[in-house]
């Protein structure tokens, strides 16, 4: 039988609440161990995940955490500022890492995490990422196997509410990495890399602040060319209004079914809150140990995961990922290159860290990968300031 990777986990809030769906329902992942210093997120932890003569331990402090020797591999899902240093910890402690993105917020940061898996002999992964989405990962592999010539034009679009869910003070602060560039477009940019080839030349962008009352990026559009000259246009919108999840047929992010009666809930949600203090409060009850914990099986998703409508423009076809799969136009006919329906949501993210830690295959998403991506976005911050094209120059190729 196959034996499931004993996971720890680096910070039990949303991003760990995003990813317990996967986690706890994955056959190949086990959660053993937690670290966080809010004690009813450890209570829920040990709760919900001891078994028979195997408890499950939460730790108030990450240190403790990586001494558990029952620990194989970390999810370090910290906020960004404790990435560096939750990394190297770990890795000195010779656990595996997937570490959320954004990986940092400065190049120095993610080389500083790349030497520091490398001394330590562990695999470290970037992730989730919707790059990781079976869609994606599919038109990927359309392009590579050239029926279709090379990927020449890209256009990824996304609209969403990001901006007016609930909030800390420092998400609204672009230098605590707050705002829709360090958090969406790490997405979406890994996603364009991933199908454009990932080494992108050039990156001229500009970057909208449209509240004074959420005063960081809220929106942002860029023009990325690559190395062999096919180019990738990204907008999004994080303002809650238009909602392009009309156009995937109101099929959510998470390849949940979507409402479309529900427009204006998140704006309407904030307008019962008059200080950051009560919009934390607000953004804590959505947090483990507070909100509902969903470790029952997983409702059965519409589709796969996706991050809004991607046209690829190839030599002799137009690619289209969906939630269903990925829509190929030729020159005489179009046809669905159907997928499974996902069965535990997410669940590429832990095959790639147990293929990585088990049978040493090289990931995708590695710490140079994630890297790449986050210069891009530090490239469409600083080409929105400066109004100049980016070059770039720590960009490599998918593995």
């Amino acid at each position: 039988m196959t034996e499931p990777l004993r996971l720890g986990v680096v910070g039990l809030g949303r991003a760990f609440m995003l990813m317990l769906p996967t986690l706890a329902h994955h056959p190949l992942v086990r959660l053993v161990a937690a670290a966080d210093p809010r004690e009813e997120a450890r209570r829920q932890f040990e709760s919900d995940f001891s078994r028979a003569g195997a408890p499950a331990r939460a730790y108030d402090s990450v240190e403790r955490l990586c001494a558990d020797d029952a620990v194989e591999a970390l999810y370090i899902a910290s906020p960004h500022q404790f990435h560096v240093a939750h990394v190297r910890l770990a890795a000195a402690h010779g656990k595996h890492v997937l570490v959320e993105k954004p990986m940092a917020l400065t190049i120095a940061d993610c080389q500083a995490m790349i030497e520091a898996a490398d001394a330590g002999g562990v695999h470290l992964l970037v992730g989730h990422s919707h790059s990781y989405d079976a869609p994606y990962l599919s038109t990927a592999e359309l392009i590579r196997s050239g029926r279709f010539g090379r990927a020449r034009m890209i256009t990824a679009s996304n609209h969403t509410d990001f901006l007016y869910r609930p909030r800390r003070p420092e998400e609204l602060d672009t230098a605590q990495g707050g705002g829709v560039v360090f958090s969406q477009g790490a997405h979406q940019v890994d996603i364009v890399r991933l199908l454009g080839g990932g080494l992108v030349s050039t990156v001229r962008a500009t970057t909208g602040r449209f509240d004074p009352a959420r005063p960081t990026e809220g929106a942002y559009q860029a023009l990325l060319v690559f190395a062999d000259g096919a180019s990738a246009t990204l907008t999004y919108s994080g303002y809650g209004r238009y909602d392009s999840d009309e156009q995937l047929g109101w099929i959510g992010e998470m390849g949940q079914p979507r409402d479309p009666e529900s427009y204006g809930t998140a704006r309407r949600g904030l307008a019962e809150v008059s200080t950051p203090e009560e919009e934390a409060a607000l953004k804590n009850t959505r947090t483990y140990g507070v909100a509902k914990s969903p470790v029952a099986a997983p409702t059965a998703a519409l589709g796969h995961n996706h991050f809004g409508p991607i046209t690829v423009c190839c030599e002799l076809a137009d690619l289209r990922p969906l939630a269903e799969g990925v829509m190929v136009y030729a020159d005489d006919r179009r046809w669905l290159e159907a997928l499974p329906a996902p069965t535990v949501p997410r669940a590429e993210v832990v095959d790639e860290l147990y293929a990585a830690v088990r049978s040493g295959i090289a990931p995708l998403h590695c710490g140079a990968w994630g890297m790449a991506t986050l210069e891009v976005c530090l490239a469409i911050l600083e080409s929105g300031r400066t109004g100049r094209e980016i070059a770039l120059q720590h960009q490599v190729a998918p593995g």
